[in-house]
């Protein structure tokens, strides 16, 4: 990755540490095709959206990266991963201005493309397959679920499912994506990448 786009990412807030980031960006130049397509459920301020849209330009694939950007549980106010800076006019969350930023400084706003829904509406009326699909949305058991449930069908043979925040120790974080790397197993996804709390499955 050229010093200057990860520069860009490194100065955007987000919680993807640097060898996430390294394995999440070779899972998707392992898998992402030409004319393909990646699916981000996640986008917060763009950190992760610059790493794979950078090997989506590569690739000449496309990524779509989804986002309601009014902020998850966690983000909320008085909750842990709570940001003052992010709360818009009206009091709420507003994380859509940022990204559109990150993006712009990282000169991928031709590659990426931006959906402002939630995951499982967006999920609900999608129509092709899908050579990648990075789930990093909601944490709690309703939303991760939902996201399995409305993404990983999507999913072609080949493909890879990315999903972040697995720990398998409840002492090191909240279970809702541990379950659903548990289900994606059970459904005949094989891991080949594990590193941190970042694994990859592919179908």
């Amino acid at each position: 990755m050229p010093s200057d786009l990860r520069g860009v990412a490194d100065d955007v807030r987000g919680f993807l540490p640097d060898d996430e980031a390294d394995a999440l960006r070779e899972a998707a130049g392992e898998h992402l095709r030409p004319g393909g397509v990646a699916v981000e459920i996640g986008s917060y301020c763009g950190k992760s959206a610059v790493h794979l849209g950078h090997v989506a330009r590569l690739r000449g694939a496309r990524l779509v990266t989804i986002d309601h950007h009014r902020g998850s549980e966690e983000q909320q106010s008085g909750w842990e991963y709570h940001d003052t800076s992010l709360v818009g006019t009206d009091g709420r969350m507003e994380t859509l201005p940022f990204l559109r930023e990150t993006l712009a400084r990282a000169g991928l706003e031709d590659v990426v493309d931006v959906v402002v829904a939630r995951s499982p509406d967006v999920a609900s009326w999608w129509g092709r397959e899908l050579d990648l699909v990075f789930v990093d949305g909601g944490h709690t058991d309703e939303h991760a679920q939902a996201d399995y449930d409305g993404w990983a069908r999507w999913v072609r043979p080949g493909g890879a499912l990315v999903i972040h925040d697995v720990f398998p120790d409840p002492a090191d974080g909240g279970q809702a994506p541990y379950r659903i790397y548990r289900r994606a197993l059970e459904d005949g996804f094989a891991e080949v990448g594990h590193t941190g709390s970042l694994r990859v499955l592919r179908r």
